[in-house]
């Protein structure tokens, strides 16, 4: 008698642990801004075939079904889902939120390009518009001296109320950037992510043209994760471990009684 079962076993415990890592996750996050909650995905590994369905069986017949044993499971990867989080009303003018697909444009210190879906932004003593980590957007927009209220238009167009001018000043155009799988974009932690090969290029526009969502001011995206759900996946999970542990015990009390018997 073969420790196959154990080995079948071991990997559905070391699946549904991970799939509680990505449940962990998603909860931990659900009041960070513009997050969006990871599915686990998975899939099964490799059949031992003892029986081809369709060999010859005898002289005559062949086999119907034939023998293949499974052995477990294994993490294929995880998914990204990009549904819209619910917008809260801040009232904070550098408050913006994306109302459709897109991602808003940060520049690294290395000169590359993030993206993020946290438009919670603020103004530096030089009047330049960055992230919570002083990560500048994407066309850079300033804000002169002497503003009293800023504008940003559902197209992204900012214009700014000076003090001692009638009309308003134009600032410049905030533009965001879509893909053709955003599901492909790398998460690198700070509410950002990054271009891969499986993401494609960015498309980078006006806001609201081509596939682009609207962006809309004084309110900032909550995350997707419905505590109800995660709640309903963790229960899920933590019986789909026990049952594989139970697996372990039956299988090893299987092999125990074998020992001794023979």
């Amino acid at each position: 008698m073969t420790n196959a079962a154990l080995h079948v076993a071991r990997t559905g415990l070391d699946a549904q642990n991970t799939k509680m890592q990505v449940i962990a996750n998603n909860l931990a996050n659900v009041n960070t801004t513009g997050f969006k909650k990871d599915r686990a995905d998975f899939q099964a590994l490799a059949y031992q075939q003892l029986i081809a369905a369709g060999a010859a069986s005898d002289s005559q017949n062949k086999f119907a079904t034939g023998l293949s044993l499974g052995t477990g499971v294994s993490l294929a990867g995880t998914s990204r889902i990009d549904t819209q989080g619910t917008l809260t009303n801040t009232g904070n003018s550098l408050d913006i939120a994306i109302q459709g697909a897109g991602y808003f444009q940060l520049q690294r210190a290395d000169g590359t390009i993030a993206y993020t879906r946290d438009g919670s932004f603020s103004r530096t003593p030089e009047g330049n518009v960055v992230n919570s980590d002083g990560l500048p957007l994407i066309p850079q927009i300033t804000i002169p001296q002497g503003t009293t209220s800023i504008t940003i238009g559902n197209d992204g167009t900012v214009s700014a109320s000076i003090a001692g001018q009638t009309e308003p000043v134009a600032l410049g155009q905030i533009e965001t950037a879509n893909f053709a799988n955003a599901s492909g974009l790398q998460s690198i932690g700070g509410n950002l992510l990054v271009e891969t090969a499986a993401s494609g290029t960015p498309q980078t526009g006006i806001a609201g043209l081509d596939g682009r969502g609207s962006i809309s001011q004084g309110n900032l995206e909550g995350s997707n994760v419905n505590i109800v759900e995660e709640l309903v996946d963790m229960i899920e999970t933590q019986r789909a471990y026990e049952v594989n542990s139970k697996m372990i015990k039956s299988t090893d009390e299987m092999l125990q009684y074998v020992n001794q018997q023979l």
